[in-house]
């Protein structure tokens, strides 16, 4: 297993297995860091990328990982603050990390092992914060189940199961569930339409605000989201929507409509100690597939 560590700095990483720290961990990273790291596996294997340790300066400094080459289409998400994340699986044979830091203020960086996957398992959906996981295996025909601790309530669905695709490769049939605290906000939209707004809309939205609403589709339908109002502190306050071509949307432009790939759409709102804005409004709509 090789390490992999970097000031300013590209590698690309062939070897079927290895860990990636950032430059300096764990005793902090320096400021104006620029590092990619790009893992190629294998034509029809994907990549598994699980944290063990994860710590950046938050909103400041960020760790963006693409699931393919470093193009904003490719975008997967954006990671920053104090919170280990959960695993990636990559749809392809090339998944890509940025680092950036500013200026000023590091955390200890963070650590990840990554391994290529064979075609028929879905690797670790992961653990849930406040949550539990029962099932081991991540196999064709395996099933993983959640539950969470008291005081939270789980949204999504309780099993996961793996399945094989039409392009030959494997993939869960849901998303990861997650538990949120009674008082939070977000949900699980179930029905062929509703409409989803960040907290107070039309008055502004919360400071730390962390919010994420599911929406479920009969198998084999998709979802159409589209809004009709959008305000966010520009580059601080972000909303994250997965379930489709990874897209991540902040400032004040009104995105374009958006088309789940699947039976589900997830949208992730958070927000910064900073300015607050008026936020947005969307609606959704089930489609039904035309066979």
């Amino acid at each position: 297993i090789y390490i992999y560590s970097a000031q300013n700095c590209s590698y690309t990483l062939h070897s079927p297995n290895g860990t990636i720290e950032s430059p300096g961990y764990p005793y902090g990273y320096p400021n104006y860091a620029n590092c990619t790291w790009v893992i190629v596996a294998a034509e029809h294997n994907r990549i598994q990328l699980v944290f063990q340790g994860f710590a950046l300066e938050e909103d400041f400094d960020i760790l963006s990982v693409y699931d393919g080459p470093p193009s904003p289409g490719n975008l997967r998400t954006r990671l920053t603050g104090f919170q280990l994340p959960s695993p990636i699986v990559s749809t392809g044979s090339r998944l890509t990390l940025w680092l950036l830091s500013d200026y000023a203020v590091s955390g200890q960086g963070f650590k990840a092992v990554y391994e290529a996957l064979p075609s028929y398992t879905c690797g670790n959906p992961g653990q849930l914060h406040n949550g539990h996981q029962q099932g081991s295996t991540f196999n064709i025909g395996d099933k993983i189940r959640y539950s969470c601790s008291p005081g939270f309530v789980l949204e999504g669905h309780t099993t996961l199961s793996c399945l094989a695709t039409s392009a030959g490769t494997a993939a869960w049939d849901f998303p990861l569930p997650y538990c949120r605290a009674d008082d939070g906000c977000g949900g699980t939209l179930r029905g062929q339409s509703g409409v989803i707004t960040s907290p107070n809309y039309p008055a502004e939205y919360n400071n730390y605000a962390d919010c994420t609403w599911t929406v479920l589709a009969e198998p084999g339908d998709t979802i159409a989201l589209v809004f009709s109002d959008f305000q966010l502190e520009d580059d601080y306050d972000l909303l994250e929507v997965s379930g489709t071509e990874g897209s991540s949307f902040t400032g004040p432009n009104l995105p374009s409509p958006i088309i789940s790939s699947k039976n589900w759409l997830r949208l992730h709102f958070t927000s910064d100690g900073n300015h607050k804005l008026r936020g947005f409004s969307a609606q959704y709509q089930g489609k039904i597939k035309q066979g």
